[in-house]
């Protein structure tokens, strides 16, 4: 009971401490910049807003404060501590990975990339650097790298649960050019959510003791504990022509449980064998890179679902709140017929609907191939189109190229969207043009 009170005085403590820590609120602020963006990409290339980032902020804000908790506990029992001067050489280490690209703000990284220079390090015992080098190397030589890849292990873990339950809620749809060059639909699934982790630090003395043996820290615990908060980002990217995001997140949330149990398990084997530890980082590095190339290359060979079919259009995404939305259309479903008429370009589904200007009959065909009949009354204001986003035309002629984002061109809020005059026009944004995992 005595350690259960100090562990609440503790947590008061370190909820206090977050809210002085700048990091939280970097992390904060670069969710919202990072949404803003994605609005400001949807209504450059669809004239609609899709989402909003408001929303998609605090829904992402309350999923990473329930998933820090969740993470804080079972932290807690392992005994992953942390040093403020470690938890600032994590944070620039991030950062700096940043600068090349938004996906590298990942523990996986920048923890894996902090082993192998400890590693390197250990080769020169007798080097003795000075000034500010000497405090950052001995910093990186003191850092328990399996702890700490046991922690960016545990938060994949969390990151597998938000994304089975979040991920596909921020799909982005685009317009892509497929292996062929023939236009295709696709969808830019990328989410990020900032973590308050509440850790427990071994105490110099004088604190309570802990009732469980932690895995990590040896005999650090027995002169006690305090607790300490470390705010912390995970996310994800990916980008499917071949798949419905919420199948595509699915699959995601199981690979990313499968990475976390290997890091973990690596990383308590180097706990108990140190010299597993070089083994464990390069793991984290290369088995991270190794899903990012899979899932590019699991889409290559797949064959898109969102092109314009021979009868009907294709729905690739459905706007919030319209009428496409209440009559229950999914997207990857075909309209085949409005009003009774058979359409197959967007300008076919505007006269249909004109034809009656107070009602509307939709033959729709669903996933499994089967038709379902709707209907709706047509309101003054309503979408001319129904609220339905459908697969691109091959007449269109504007497809989406995806560039990979960095911090500064995050910051800089550019979005270098631009159409190409000719018989083939092309629409090039920002983005993470490399499907990933992110965990940091």
């Amino acid at each position: 009971m005595e350690t259960l009170k100090q562990l609440l005085m503790y947590g008061i403590d370190a909820g206090i401490q977050l809210l002085t820590q700048p990091f939280y609120y970097i992390s904060i602020l670069f969710v919202m910049l990072f949404y803003r963006r994605q609005v400001l990409v949807e209504r450059k290339l669809f004239h609609v807003k899709l989402h909003s980032w408001g929303l998609q902020t605090w829904r992402t804000f309350l999923g990473g404060l329930l998933a820090g908790i969740g993470v804080s506990i079972v932290v807690a029992f392992l005994g992953i501590s942390l040093s403020l001067e470690a938890i600032i050489c994590i944070w620039v280490t991030s950062l700096i990975l940043m600068l090349f690209h938004i996906r590298y703000l990942c523990f996986a990284y920048s923890i894996g990339l902090l082993g192998i220079i400890q590693f390197v390090l250990g080769w020169f015992p007798n080097w003795q650097p000075e000034g500010w080098i000497s405090h950052v190397t001995t910093t990186i030589v003191g850092l328990d790298i399996p702890a700490l890849l046991a922690l960016s292990a545990v938060l994949h873990f969390a990151e597998a649960l938000l994304v089975r339950i979040q991920g596909s809620g921020f799909a982005t749809p685009l317009f892509l050019e497929g292996k062929r060059g023939k236009l295709v639909g696709g969808y830019h699934m990328q989410s990020f959510w900032p973590l308050p982790l509440f850790l427990l630090v071994p105490a110099v003395s004088g604190g309570s003791v802990l009732p469980w043996t932690p895995f990590f820290g040896g005999d650090a615990w027995s002169t006690g504990f305090t607790m300490m908060a470390l705010p912390v980002v995970i996310g994800f990217g990916e980008m499917t022509q071949s798949m419905l995001p919420q199948e595509k997140a699915g699959i995601t949330s199981k690979r990313l449980i499968f990475y976390g149990a290997i890091v973990l398990a690596l990383s308590l084997l180097a706990e108990w064998w140190s010299p597993l530890t070089i083994v464990a980082a390069l793991a984290a590095l290369l088995l991270h890179e190794g899903l990012v190339w899979y899932s590019r290359y699991e889409e290559q060979q797949r064959s898109p679902i969102f092109v314009h079919p021979i009868r009907g259009l294709r729905v690739l995404a459905v706007l919030p709140n319209s009428p496409a939305s209440e009559l229950g259309i999914l997207a990857g479903e075909t309209i085949l017929k409005v009003n009774g008429k058979l359409i197959h370009s967007k300008e076919q589904l505007h006269s249909a609907l004109r034809q009656n200007s107070a009602f509307c009959k939709l033959e729709v065909q669903n996933h499994q191939g089967e038709s379902k009949f709707l209907q709706r009354a047509i309101y003054a204001g309503d979408h001319h189109q129904l609220g339905a986003i459908v697969a691109p035309d091959p007449r269109d002629g504007i497809a989406v190229g995806l560039k990979p984002v960095s911090l500064i061109t995050l910051l800089a809020n550019k979005l270098h969207i631009r159409s190409k005059r000719g018989s083939s026009g092309s629409t090039t944004t920002d983005g993470s043009e490399e499907a990933g995992f992110h965990s940091s």
